[in-house]
């Protein structure tokens, strides 16, 4: 069998990656992709970009991250509100001055999307990586999402698993016997607890997948955020926890 592991949504969070990467290591996992969106939102922009170059980590483009590669201009996004609207703007462009230029031409030549294919006793399988969606670096694919929809996105119908992240919400579900994931978000989940998730894929005679959480310190990450330019309004998007509203 051969075992995967795939991150998304990192957002700067150095602590919840450390993280991941420990238990990804401990599990034996040597293969792990990232989906991308690597920076805003928290202090280490450059240390998260850092450790994925160290670690030969291959990793997508993410929407964010093309924004700060690319010096996008800032859109604002139809589900915020004015406040949302402000802070975010202060939290990218933090991101757009901190970021080292060095970095930022790393992150202009990341691939948009990956197919995988792997040789198994049973066939060929084959997994497709994007950021968002086949058609779109901004989409929101949630689990309730069209599954004939997303089944017309795919470039063909030898696609056996399709791993996305952006959403920052995970799930697994199939649909004609594909596999359709949401690894969710390494350091800005926005599931319940918000602990630090990705998913592992197992490749034989099928694909798997499962979801992991992970503890870890998020006071020291919010104390990290509220001592820097980033807005405070980061910091108490972890400490206001869905289940504790």
């Amino acid at each position: 069998m051969i075992q995967i592991a795939i991150i998304s949504d990192i957002h700067a969070n150095l602590i919840a990656l450390e993280k991941v990467l420990e238990d990804i290591d401990q599990r034996g996992i040597t293969d792990i992709y990232c989906l991308g969106d690597l920076v805003d939102f928290a202090p280490w922009g450059n240390e998260v970009i850092a450790m994925l170059q160290k670690r030969n980590i291959p990793c997508l483009l993410g929407n964010h991250d093309e924004r700060i590669g690319f010096n996008q201009t800032i859109i604002p996004l139809a589900h915020h509100d004015e406040e949302e609207t402000f802070q975010r703007n202060l939290a990218i462009n933090f991101s757009k001055k901190t970021i080292t230029a060095a970095h930022k031409t790393w992150l202009t030549q990341r691939p948009y999307q990956l197919m995988l294919s792997f040789k198994t006793d049973y066939g060929i399988k084959n997994i497709w990586l994007v950021h968002a969606s086949p058609r779109s670096n901004d989409e929101y694919i949630y689990e309730s999402h069209s599954g004939e929809d997303l089944i017309k996105m795919l470039p063909n119908q030898s696609v056996d698993a399709l791993v996305m992240g952006h959403t920052h919400i995970s799930y697994i579900k199939h649909h004609k016997n594909i596999l359709l994931v949401n690894c969710g978000s390494v350091g800005r989940s926005k599931e319940n607890h918000r602990q630090a998730t990705y998913c592992i894929l197992n490749i034989a005679n099928d694909v798997q997948a499962e979801i992991v959480k992970l503890e870890y310190d998020i006071e020291t990450l919010t104390k990290a955020i509220n001592e820097s330019e980033i807005p405070d309004f980061y910091a108490d998007f972890f400490r206001f926890q869905p289940d504790s509203l």
